[in-house]
């Protein structure tokens, strides 16, 4: 019933900043700064993804600069003090790497990234060979979606089915993302239906209802705009 949801693969940047194992730590600050990233995959062979390295694990280099290691072995870590003396990618990375399918729903991949509490996963096939980064701001690129576009979806993938002709007559707007049913219907109980699967058609904000019972012998009662919940017939 619904369309073909996007993928990874259709909003991730495919050009993509990564190192090798043995990249230096200047080598990994350098590439993070001209790139303007936080983190780098680190590839082995062909383009595997072994690990990130993130701005995360080269602080600790700064954190211990003027202490004794000693006094925070009982506070931290012995992950964090091993990665203040670490010199190269190999040594600094997180691994596994946390990794996304370029074939995932943008759904999984922001479910991975809420999870994780990251803002940029490394996107990989199912050889685990690198493709690409999805970042937060790519998931969101949903959300420009063309308004007809989301409109005509929604004809085509909701009221068609719910609200057929010529038993119901329900018209379709989109404005700043907002999908707006007007017009009438012969069944209430569909509506908080249709608002779910209005909100589930990628780059809808929300849902408003400004729908009429058509109770034809029965007479009609009106559906508050924005009222997801089905009218009782007067």
């Amino acid at each position: 019933m619904h369309g073909t949801p996007h993928i990874v693969s259709d909003v991730m940047t495919h050009t993509v900043a990564a190192v090798g194992r043995d990249a230096t730590f200047r080598e990994i600050v350098r590439m993070m700064h001209d790139w303007k990233v936080s983190a780098l995959p680190v590839l082995e062979g062909e383009g595997r993804v072994v690990g990130v390295v993130s701005e995360a694990d080269l602080l600790p280099k700064e954190e211990f600069r003027d202490s004794d290691p000693d006094r925070h072995t009982q506070l931290r870590r012995l992950s964090d003090l091993a990665k203040a003396g670490a010199v190269t990618a190999g040594e600094l990375m997180t691994s596994p790497a946390l990794t996304v399918l370029a074939d995932a729903t943008l759904a999984q991949a922001a479910s991975t990234m809420a999870r994780a509490r990251v803002k940029r996963l490394p996107v990989v096939d199912r050889l685990g060979m690198l493709q690409g980064v999805v970042s937060r701001a790519d998931l969101l690129k949903v959300f420009l979606r063309d308004e007809e576009e989301i409109a005509e979806e929604v004809r085509r993938e909701v009221v068609s089915y719910l609200f057929p002709a010529p038993e119901s007559a329900v018209r379709v707007a989109v404005r700043g993302g907002v999908v707006k049913l007007s017009g009438r219907m012969r069944d209430t109980s569909l509506v908080p239906v249709a608002a779910r699967l209005v909100r589930a058609v990628e780059g809808v904000v929300d849902v408003e209802f400004d729908l009429s019972w058509d109770g034809r012998s029965s007479g009609s009662s009106a559906l508050a705009s924005g009222d997801t919940r089905p009218a009782s017939p007067s």
